[in-house]
Formats: structure tokens, C-alpha cells, sequence
């Protein structure tokens, strides 16, 4: 009878000590897609810049220029470090200047470059739809959103608003849509930087106005140009 409880004892310390057993942890397995896109919102700010400019034309104060959009990112290789984008977006530029614009008897326009003297305040400015396509390089990989890259490519806009304003300390004159302005504007850009901040420059290849005159018969083919920093949001 004594073997008999003690064996029964042994068994059930047996079974105790069995259903303290630590099992291994599983893990969840966490899928990475290795077919990511940089797919972005982008942001800029740039400082305007008038180039191939009448004589006597300089600029004044601060010319701001600000945009924004979407990008769609189609890698073109395996290793997804080259793309193509294409987007659409919205930009503002603003330009302190002295090429004044204002109307004769019959409203028509007319075009000058006078010293600042002469006037009290002259700006003109523009809002666009615009267009970007771009060719893409960087050192991204599916693990990491933080990397170096150049992008540069080609930008259209549309210009569907501008607005010229010159007060000579005797008259305003406000033109709104001038005919002689531009509507279709391109040009090309870089982009290039780490992470979100990167430096960012365009170069119109067109003019911004048609074929005007000065009031001294100097024809007017001056382009825009814009530096300033862009940043990326994924």
C-alpha cells in the first residue's frame, strides 16, 4: 500500500510540473512589399526671378512663389531606383518689378519700364494648373523612406488667372487676364536633396508675356525663373 502512494504522488508531480512547460512565442510574420512607389505630395517655395529682361528692369521686395500637388511614381527598373512621374498641381507667383503695365483713353495697354521713383507700387502676378513630368533617380528601398535623390523633368502650366497692379500716385490701374499674357507657360526643373528638404529650381522656356513693346519700341521676350526648396510628403 505504501508503494502504491508513492507512485500515485510521482505521477501527479509528473503531471504538474509538465503543465508548466513554456511553449515558444510565434511571431506574426510582417509582409514587406517590395513594390512600393513613391507616390508624393510635394510643396514648394521659391523666390522669383525675372531673366532675359528689358534693359533697366529690376526687381523689388520679396517675389514669392508657392506650389503644390500630387505625383505618381512608376518605377521603370527591379531595383524601383529609377521612375517616371507624372502629376498635377497648383502654383502662385508674385513679382515685384518695375515693367509697368498700364491703359490708354481706349483701354488698351501699355507697356514701360520706369524708374521706381515714379511710381508708388507695381506687381503683377499669376495662378496656374500645372503639369509635371519627371525622370527620377534615388537610393530608396522598401525598409527605408529616408533617402538621397535628384529629380528633374519638365513642367506645363496653364495660366488661368493673372493680375497686374500699378498705382503712379495718381491712378490704379488694375488689368485682370491680360490678353498679352502667356496662358500656356513650360519650362524645366531640378529637384534633388535628402528626405523631405531638397533644393528646387525651374527655368521657363518661354516667355511670359507675347509680343510686346515697350513705349521705347524694345520688344519684351523676359522669362521667369524660380529657386527656392521643395519638400516631399509621402
Amino acid at each position: 500500500m505504501r508503494l502504491f502512494f508513492t507512485c500515485l504522488f510521482f505521477v501527479s508531480f509528473l503531471n504538474v510540473f509538465s503543465q508548466t512547460e513554456v511553449k515558444p512565442e510565434i511571431k506574426p510574420v510582417i509582409k514587406i512589399d517590395s513594390l512600393y512607389r513613391e507616390d508624393q505630395f510635394y510643396f514648394s517655395i521659391a523666390y522669383n526671378l525675372l531673366v532675359n529682361t528689358p534693359e533697366r528692369l529690376k526687381q523689388d521686395k520679396f517675389s514669392a512663389g508657392l506650389s503644390a500637388g500630387f505625383l505618381r511614381d512608376m518605377p521603370i527598373n527591379k531595383s524601383r531606383t529609377i521612375a517616371i512621374a507624372a502629376g498635377l498641381g497648383l502654383s502662385y507667383q508674385n513679382f515685384y518689378q518695375n515693367f509697368t503695365v498700364s491703359e490708354d483713353t481706349q483701354g488698351a495697354p501699355i507697356y514701360g519700364v520706369n524708374d521706381y521713383g515714379e511710381f508708388v507700387s507695381n506687381r503683377y502676378r499669376q495662378y496656374s494648373v500645372d503639369l509635371p513630368i519627371e525622370f527620377r533617380w534615388r537610393n530608396s528601398t522598401y525598409e527605408s523612406t529616408k533617402f538621397w535623390r535628384i529629380y528633374g523633368g519638365v513642367k506645363m502650366s496653364y495660366i488661368f488667372s493673372s493680375k497686374s497692379i500699378l498705382d503712379d500716385g495718381e491712378n490704379t490701374y488694375k488689368i485682370s487676364n491680360n490678353p498679352d499674357v502667356n496662358t500656356f507657360q513650360y519650362g524645366i526643373y531640378l529637384a534633388t536633396g535628402y528626405n523631405t528638404w531638397n533644393i528646387y529650381a525651374y527655368y521657363g522656356l518661354n516667355p511670359l508675356f507675347n509680343s510686346v513693346s515697350t513705349v521705347s519700341g524694345e520688344k519684351v521676350h523676359m522669362k521667369a525663373m524660380n529657386v527656392g526648396l521643395i519638400f516631399y510628403i509621402l
